[in-house]
């Protein structure tokens, strides 16, 4: 089984993510170059937080537009699990693989902290082994983190259960405090906060299990035994 990890330029949080699935979770992984096709022997994909393209127009806008995000979208299709956190989140949205919009918080400032996540949704490839209201304490850093829809896309996120996590408190100003949403299809997950830098208990000051069950359920999913 093999993970892809997609490097835009400005990607920052690549190696993190690769440290985590190799060294903590024993997955395969593989760096793969925006400019790069995907293989057909991949179960998962993530894409990895960062500043992609320096965050030029919008965060994500130019990515979502790199020749991978082709082969992501068709991965997507057959129900691939991805998932996208931070910047690789703010690129989905960029990319029509999720809905919204990721705007500026509201305190016009880069965030850096500790906060909580409750889950929401529990039956997505990366939230199977959480229970529904689970708190995951994480950390966030973004400045385009502020996560929008207008009130008839939120009444349908609520109808159709795509709404993942939200922030147990106002953070940056997110429509209904969410933090992660999946595409109807459950397959696509998007997250602002790091999971990746709350898995192990020596830099999560907190707890580091309920973030590791992100990354167990989908060990879970596409059938490795940790």
């Amino acid at each position: 089984m093999k993970v892809g990890i997609i490097v835009f330029p400005g990607s920052n949080c690549d190696r993190d993510m690769y440290h985590v699935l190799t060294d903590v979770f024993k997955l395969k992984a593989e760096y793969f170059w925006h400019e790069k096709g995907l293989p057909k022997n991949i179960d998962a994909i993530i894409l990895p937080g960062g500043f992609s393209y320096g965050d030029r127009l919008r965060s994500g806008a130019i990515a979502a537009h790199s020749p991978i995000i082709n082969d992501v979208r068709k991965m997507a299709e057959k129900g691939i699990p991805i998932l996208g956190v931070c910047n690789g989140f703010q690129i989905l949205v960029e990319a029509g693989l999720l809905p919204g919009a990721l705007l500026k918080n509201t305190s016009l400032n880069f965030m850096c902290k500790w906060t909580n996540l409750i889950v929401e949704n529990n039956k997505t490839p990366f939230t199977n082994k959480l229970k529904l209201h689970q708190k995951i304490p994480i950390p966030i850093a973004n400045g385009e983190g502020r996560y929008y829809v207008d009130d008839d896309t939120l009444k349908k996120l609520k109808r159709t259960n795509q709404i993942v996590f939200r922030y147990s408190e106002v953070v940056n100003g997110s429509t209904d405090r969410i933090a992660g949403v999946c595409n109807e299809d459950g397959n696509v997950v998007g997250m602002m906060p790091h999971p990746e830098r709350a898995t192990e208990s020596e830099i999560n000051p907190i707890d580091n299990k309920p973030s590791s069950l992100i990354f167990e359920s989908l060990i879970k999913t596409i059938g490795v035994k940790n």
